[in-house]
């Protein structure tokens, strides 16, 4: 039985979350642990809040706090609840310390994590990848699932190939924890420059390795700039893909300069998207 975690910040509950946790612990006979990042530092009312012209007020302190507090129990409720109702094997962590470093410790011992990409853990909306997620991703020790705001039933997968051991890497690791033809369809997407060949690179390994995994996988290539094509190519999809990658295996000075395509398809869709990277 593998472990999936799903992160929760308890304060802004994701119910796409707990949809596609239940949904792929279902199908992988997952043991499924709900992390609730109850980070002290971390609360839904800002510091000025609790100051009068006589400084800071216990009474009020104390009346947030409990309002926190009874969020907070109140999402771990909610997804005990739900993981009774599927009928699934889950556990509640409640982890106090700081978010970002509890789910890096938990991702050392998970097969999957799952995600909100647009999880802050802050007081503020920030710009999709969140910095969050950045952080998680340059470090976490699993695959990670980032999923929409909004749940959707997956009915193919797509996995970019770009012929570099990160893309491999993300799709054996894909290969690993869904054992079976889960979906409907799944299809390789490479794209070369236009001084390449139309083939997929390494073709006939590339090939030998796909056919002992997956059934009926249909391989394109496109020609031009990765991020274009791949980004066409996702607008003609139906909305209930999930895109595998490889990504943030590069050094934090390396992405600085140059966005990761895990970046790129966070902005601009809704699709989730499984990420893993060998470091």
């Amino acid at each position: 039985m593998k472990k999936i975690i799903a992160a929760f910040d308890g304060l802004k509950f994701s119910e796409s979350t707990l949809n596609y946790a239940i949904h792929i612990a279902k199908l992988t006979d997952a043991h499924i642990v709900g992390v609730f990042l109850d980070d002290i530092t971390y609360t839904s009312y800002k510091i000025y809040e609790v100051v009068t012209q006589e400084g800071s007020s216990p009474r009020k302190l104390n009346e947030y706090d409990s309002k926190d507090r009874a969020v907070r129990d109140q999402a771990a409720s909610d997804f005990e609840n739900a993981c009774r109702i599927a009928g699934l094997n889950h556990t509640i962590h409640r982890d106090r310390n700081v978010a970002l470093q509890e789910l890096l410790h938990e991702s050392i011992y998970a097969d999957l994590l799952i995600i909100d990409k647009k999880e802050t853990f802050t007081h503020y909306e920030e710009t999709i990848p969140t910095r969050f997620i950045r952080d998680l991703l340059t470090d976490v020790q699993c695959p990670v699932l980032l999923v929409p705001e909004k749940y959707n039933p997956v009915d193919k997968v797509i996995f970019l190939y770009d012929g570099q051991p990160s893309s491999v890497y993300a799709i054996k690791m894909y290969s690993y924890l869904f054992t079976i033809q889960e979906y409907t369809s799944a299809e390789v997407i490479s794209v070369r420059g236009v001084e390449n060949t139309t083939h997929v690179p390494d073709n006939h390994l590339m090939k030998e390795f796909m056919k002992r995994h997956f059934q009926n996988v249909q391989f394109k290539v496109f020609k031009g700039f990765a991020a274009d094509r791949v980004a066409d190519y996702l607008k003609e999809q139906s909305g209930k893909t999930m895109v595998v990658l490889g990504a943030y295996g590069r050094g934090r000075f390396s992405r600085w300069l140059r966005t990761s395509m895990a970046d790129i398809l966070m902005q601009e869709f809704t699709v989730p998207l499984f990420v893993a990277h060998n470091k």
